[in-house]
């Protein structure tokens, strides 16, 4: 795959797609988890202006069972359908958190470090798991992301096939129909304010 994409990094497609701010490789690499919010981009809005509280869905969490980091951030992207992925590094300082804050503390002889409620954690607990952030993900919104997600795949692919296989001509028309895209899809926005 190395050589296959160094074979196109003089290809004018390459340069055409760095122009829009993509990244060397971008074009080779693209695929649902460049467009559906893996790492720090999984951190999902779940409303305008909102996010996902990751110490309510930690403690939520910990309710059921005791969890590793790694575990937590498995559970919450399959509760999502993969909308919501926390990252690393909010997970794990959130653990540290409710650990010095006294909510949690690591179990004790499990392989990795795991981490169970406390007496003192366990009122938080089951109050966040009255109103989980998972929850705010329902089936109709998971299915519009996976939409989107499909959807910013295949204009990728469109993209793809007119960089290489396009003339100048066809390359600028396609710059004007994903300006004009752009420009639409804002005022979409704009007529709901």
């Amino acid at each position: 795959m190395r050589n296959h994409q160094h074979h196109h990094e003089g290809h004018p497609y390459v340069a055409w797609m760095r122009g829009f701010g993509f990244p060397p490789g971008f074009p080779f690499g693209a695929g649902p988890e460049g467009f559906g919010g893996r790492g720090e981009r999984g951190h999902r809005r779940g409303g305008r202006g909102s996010r996902p509280n990751v110490r309510t869905a930690v403690l939520a969490l910990l309710l059921e069972r005791p969890m590793h980091g790694y575990e937590l951030i498995q559970e919450l992207e399959s509760r999502t359908g993969g909308m919501w992925r926390p990252s690393p590094g909010s997970i794990y300082p959130t653990l540290q958190l409710l650990e010095d804050e006294g909510l949690i503390e690591p179990e004790a002889g499990t392989g990795r470090k795991s981490y169970r409620l406390t007496d003192a954690g366990r009122a938080e607990a089951e109050a966040a798991a009255q109103n989980p952030p998972w929850a705010q993900f329902t089936d109709d919104t998971m299915s519009q992301a996976q939409d989107f997600r499909d959807a910013a795949v295949g204009i990728m692919g469109a993209l793809k096939q007119v960089g290489f296989n396009g003339t100048p001509e066809q390359r600028q028309r396609a710059l004007e129909v994903l300006n004009d895209t752009k420009r639409r899809l804002y005022a979409i926005l704009a007529d709901s304010e």
